[in-house]
């Protein structure tokens, strides 16, 4: 499985060839061709035949990612959880510092949706990211971009989420954002490029926040979450996958032993699971609160899930009975019980699946050796990655600078003030003398004190650090 690439750019003749050479697992849809014309110029416009009804997510309905019994939260419990995040969100260093096991059970339980978007920034780090890069996006957008790289974007860009409202229409903002968030990434990180596997990760940011916030957020899970994922040889998905397979053998030694005998390398059902985020394997509601999990937990989350499917896929002689071969067996990974991946069953078996970041790093170093015995060193040099929020937060400290309080009135410095012991003897001396203390030119006759001493009294800078980070966080207390 190559990592894609093409020529030309966007609109030319080449944007309508087949994907030749591209990741075909990843981009080919049931029914392509209806799908690409789904949306055209007109319903751009609002000129679609017909008012389209959409469910809570923005799916069409009757298209298979509004499929299934959705857990419905009570209204008086959502206000409460609200409530809850706005609290946090608004003090989270703190949260983050000292409260972190309560952010984990409090994504576990799901996030509101009024704030996932916001609340999946602070997790990533990705807020921190844009506000020590502001502007960067914008110069990026302005760039005109590798031609190698627009091309295959261009193409990719139609098979993202088609029964979504964002993105059913061809040319609509869904879409071009979209362009806009991948080619900001290939001239970010030209020694990657991009990676078709990128687009859908991008599609779901943009469904719950502006395309420079989705930016930084797919940044971070490039280089923090999923290091090395979207490098050209895909050697750290190889290596995870290998990984998968040897935790398997503890969770399910069932699935584990008929997958060893059908002789079917994890590469084969995997890569679309963990490169994608399970974004185009799971129903909506489940995406979702995956989602809420990884972004917190890290990818041990994405590996509990792919452990999970396995085991009620393939973890027992009874299921085994329909799939014999390997054909069969590649089937049913295809073509998922809708039992094991509906929201409630799927997120309670990820919970209490007892696989760890240390289990994780400690096969990884296993498989990273056989890696080495077998193909050398690795080509692509991707940094570590990060095992979730607290990880990334602990890593990159975010810089208190920028948080310190800007004055509104700007004045040129005065005198010092006088210390309120000295300026009473003063008094009493002026008043003994019946004069000024110290002439025409006293403080006491006129010179003006310090505005600036007034406005913003000598305070440490511990105490002004504090300060400043609550009030400019109480400011961002939008739903």
């Amino acid at each position: 499985m190559a990592k894609s690439r093409g020529g030309g750019g966007p609109g030319s003749p080449g944007s309508r060839r087949g994907l030749a050479g591209t990741r075909e697992s990843l981009a080919a849809e049931p029914g392509g061709d209806e799908l690409s014309s789904l949306g055209s110029d007109s319903e751009v416009n609002g000129g679609g035949p017909e008012e389209r009804r959409v469910d809570k997510f923005g799916f069409i309905v009757g298209s298979r990612s509004t499929e299934g019994p959705l857990e419905e939260v009570p209204l008086e419990v959502l206000r409460q959880r609200e409530s809850k995040w706005l609290d946090m969100l608004n003090n989270w260093d703190k949260w983050m510092a000292k409260k972190h096991k309560k952010i984990r059970l409090r994504c576990q339980k799901g996030i509101p949706p009024s704030l996932r978007g916001r609340a999946w920034q602070y997790l990533s780090g990705s807020k921190v990211k844009l506000e020590q890069n502001v502007g960067k996006f914008d110069e990026l957008d302005l760039l005109t971009g590798d031609p190698k790289w627009l091309d295959v974007i261009e193409r990719d860009l139609h098979r993202q989420f088609p029964f979504h409202e964002m993105f059913v229409s061809r040319g609509g903002h869904g879409q071009q954002d979209l362009f806009r968030v991948l080619k900001a990434y290939t001239l970010y990180r030209p020694e990657e490029g991009y990676c078709q596997a990128q687009a859908p990760i991008a599609a779901v940011l943009l469904m719950h926040m502006p395309a420079e916030q989705a930016f930084w957020c797919l940044v971070q899970i490039c280089e923090k979450y999923l290091p090395g994922y979207y490098s050209e040889k895909l050697e750290a998905i190889q290596l995870d996958g290998q990984i998968l397979f040897s935790l398997l053998h503890k969770v399910s030694p069932v699935a584990y032993k008929h997958l060893s005998k059908q002789k079917i390398d994890p590469i084969l059902y995997m890569t679309e699971w963990f490169m994608c985020a399970f974004s185009r394997t799971l129903p909506w509601s489940s995406v979702l609160r995956v989602w809420d999990m990884f972004f917190c937990e890290g990818v041990k989350i994405i590996f509990r899930v792919g452990l999970v499917l396995l085991k009620h896929t393939l973890g027992s002689s009874d299921k085994l009975k329909s799939c014999q071969g390997q054909y069969e067996t590649m089937e049913r990974l295809r073509a998922l019980s809708p039992k094991i991946m509906q929201e409630t069953f799927l997120v309670q078996e990820v919970i209490e699946l007892p696989v760890t970041e240390r289990q994780i790093e400690r096969e990884h170093l296993i498989q990273l050796k056989k890696w080495r015995e077998m193909h050398g060193e690795l080509q692509c040099k991707s940094p570590p990655r990060l095992h979730g929020a607290k990880a990334i937060s602990d890593a990159e400290p975010p810089t208190r600078k920028a948080l310190e309080p800007v004055p509104s009135i700007i004045v040129p410095p005065g005198p010092a003030p006088v210390p309120k012991a000295r300026k009473s003897k003063e008094k009493s001396r002026e008043k003994s003398l019946g004069g000024p203390a110290n002439g025409p030119g006293a403080e006491g006759n006129g010179a003006p004190v310090s505005t600036r001493e007034l406005l913003h009294p000598q305070v440490s800078p511990h105490h002004q650090s504090k300060e400043s980070l609550s009030s400019r966080e109480s400011e961002d207390t939008y739903l």
